[in-house]
């Protein structure tokens, strides 16, 4: 009985083969996305960075940081909170450093 259920199921070599190629595949995504956004994403914050750091300050302190005014500068500069995404208990301060270094790093 118990060759029966290894000659009709995939085995441990069959899992281990899924096993691997998912793996690959998920470290690919996560590669590719850390590439995309060093390369592409943060790069476009490089007109004016510190600008949008004020308003990514602005976002995190007040409750309602665009007012009256035009939200679209308040939307693109919200990007920065998922492209660099904020750490447990990270003080908006540290933070607020931490993401000028990642904004000027890739504006080189």
């Amino acid at each position: 009985m118990s060759e029966e259920i290894h000659s009709n199921g995939l085995g441990l070599k069959g899992v281990s083969v899924i096993f691997a190629i998912t793996a690959a595949i998920l470290i690919s995504v996560f590669n590719g996305a850390e590439w995309r956004a060093e390369n592409e994403l943060l790069p476009r914050y490089c007109d004016n960075p510190e600008a949008h750091l004020n308003i990514v300050h602005q976002i995190l302190t007040k409750k309602t940081p665009a007012g009256d005014q035009t939200r679209r500068p308040y939307i693109i500069a919200a990007k920065l909170l998922y492209i660099v995404p904020r750490e447990d208990e990270e003080s908006v301060d540290n933070y607020i450093l931490r993401l000028r270094f990642e904004v000027y790093r890739s504006c080189r």
